[in-house]
């Protein structure tokens, strides 16, 4: 008998794309570890080096589509390597500089990049399985973010601390450039199509009214989430008393959480994708607002809360790529470009309102009220998602398949 599709090994194409993501979610989150440092060396305050983590959300919102329709007639092997050459090539020109401004288009370039491995990898990997297991496929390239935070992060800033923010950006190009190389090699050619795609049919996609309802559910949800994670190193310090020493390593148990909930959304949300955002909204609901409690004044309770609240984020992604690469029919490319930008998008909303809200007289868990406050409005969106009936079937595709509108 063959495996059923929940328990069929992945393809070894998966992992390799699980590898790129890796390597492009550490870039994202190390410059926040060593930021004071680089603000130093290139000569500019810390709150203006900050705009060094803003160019690259900036980037990636509006990159992620834009590059997926450029690149959308290449091969999309070639497409993948050629965006981790520019990764590769964006860390070399900011290793090499002495100029704050050249570093910050370094940054935007490389965010360019990885927008488009992004969109590029998710419509990959979701080829490469059946149907029934792409939630769980998509969960796999998407644990990619959860181990950086567990791993390529701390492991970043470590080398980053010790032989200078240059050194660990040097690193990650020489690890970029092999990764092309081994994707070059080992992700297959795809069969030359009939029809050439077409971009007017990928823009034709955005009519799907369910395709926007499923991202507006990942920008408030995903965000919220963000949110309060963005300030929780002075909830840990000061309000829960936590040694600031320890916080690094607190915050490992977020991305433990996080890589844990990737993998629980990508299993689960094959046959259950609306259930299993709404579960994830309900617990990150209440992970919040317990934040706002005395219980964030015990050490253990705020660690518990944390890993839970990575869980409940996380477990996000996987479930709405594959949603939005569903609802988008036959133009995959740019809805998973959009699932991307929506991400960011939530990143940079969530970090600046919460950070307005730090400032406030909300004061410590300002942070967590705001995330709480954009996570219960994530249950509108996922909750009109299932007062949707599916009443036609995808010619290559059954709607019933992926059980969309279906909680049983």
């Amino acid at each position: 008998m063959s495996a059923s599709p929940g328990k069929a090994k992945l393809p070894f194409v998966v992992w390799l794309l699980t590898l790129g993501t890796f390597l492009m979610a550490t870039t994202e989150f190390i410059v926040a570890g060593i930021l004071p440092e680089m603000a130093s060396d290139l000569g500019v305050s810390v709150s203006r080096a900050g705009l060094l983590i803003t160019s690259f959300a900036i980037g990636m919102i509006v990159g992620a589509p834009a590059m997926s329709i450029a690149t959308l007639r290449m091969p999309k092997r070639v497409t993948l390597v050629l965006a981790l050459a520019v990764f590769a090539a964006g860390h070399v020109l900011a290793a090499l500089s002495s100029s704050f401004t050249v570093v910050l288009a370094a940054r935007v370039l490389t965010a360019l990049a990885t927008g488009t491995f992004w969109a590029v990898a998710s419509v990959v990997a979701s080829a490469a399985v059946a149907p029934t297991a792409r939630a769980r496929a998509l969960g796999m390239i998407v644990s990619g973010v959860g181990l950086a935070t567990v791993v390529g992060v701390p492991l970043g800033s470590l080398v980053g601390n010790h032989i200078g923010w240059r050194g660990a950006f040097w690193a990650l190009a020489v690890l970029a450039g092999a990764a092309a190389l081994v994707i070059g090699k080992f992700i297959p050619t795809e069969p030359r199509p009939g029809v050439a795609p077409s971009i007017r049919s990928e823009f034709t996609a955005l009519r799907s009214g369910r395709l926007w309802l499923a991202l507006a559910a990942s920008v408030l949800l995903l965000g919220g989430v963000i949110a309060a994670y963005s300030y929780v190193a002075p909830l840990l310090t000061d309000r829960a008393g936590i040694p600031t020493g320890a916080v690094s390593l607190i915050l490992v148990g977020y991305g433990i959480g996080a890589l844990i909930g990737t993998n629980i959304g990508g299993r689960l949300g094959d046959r259950r994708p609306l259930a299993t955002q709404i579960t994830a909204a309900l617990i990150a609901v209440v992970v919040l607002a317990l934040l706002q409690t005395p219980l964030s004044t015990n050490p253990v309770a705020t660690v518990v809360l944390l890993v839970l609240m990575g869980l409940a984020g996380q477990s996000v992604p996987p479930v709405s790529t594959a949603l939005v690469v569903r609802f988008a029919g036959k133009a995959p490319t740019l809805a998973a470009a959009l699932s991307a930008s929506a991400f960011n998008a939530g990143i940079a909303m969530g970090s600046l309102i919460a950070g307005i809200a730090l400032d406030s007289s909300l004061g410590l868990t300002g942070p967590s009220l705001v995330g709480m406050i954009m996570a219960a409005l994530a249950l509108a969106p996922l909750l009109a998602l299932t007062t949707i009936r599916v009443t036609r079937t995808d010619s290559t595709h059954p709607a019933s398949e992926i059980g969309i509108g279906v909680l049983e």
